[in-house]
């Protein structure tokens, strides 16, 4: 799969200065780890955002935000983001904020 240039740099701008913050190619994207531990990517189909287990309605409840699947599998807290959603920069802060509250709460690995 493709990556998406744009969407990294979009992230990468957003997230800079996040201490324990690294990233590494994944799952044919371009992924971002805090501390160890998943936070979100970027793929040439969409921005996925980590939110955590039954934390994720909020986001679902939105147009153009729908559960990740990989495979045949839902990712249960997981959303997939795409461009009409991730395009609005509070939006994304907002998606990228709920995703650092949930993974700071995980043990660092």
């Amino acid at each position: 799969m493709a990556r998406d240039k744009g969407l990294e740099t979009l992230l990468s701008e957003d997230l800079q200065g996040e201490q324990g913050l690294s990233e590494k190619g994944m799952f044919g994207g371009w992924a971002w780890l805090l501390h160890g531990n998943l936070l979100c990517g970027a793929r040439a189909d969409g921005l996925l955002v980590r939110l955590g287990r039954d934390q994720d309605g909020w986001a679902l409840r939105l147009p153009d935000i729908v559960p990740m699947i990989m495979g045949s599998r839902r990712m249960h807290g997981w959303v997939r983001v795409a461009p009409e959603a991730y395009g609005d920069d509070t939006l994304r802060r907002k998606l990228l904020d709920a995703a650092l509250a949930f993974v700071r709460s995980l043990p660092a690995k």
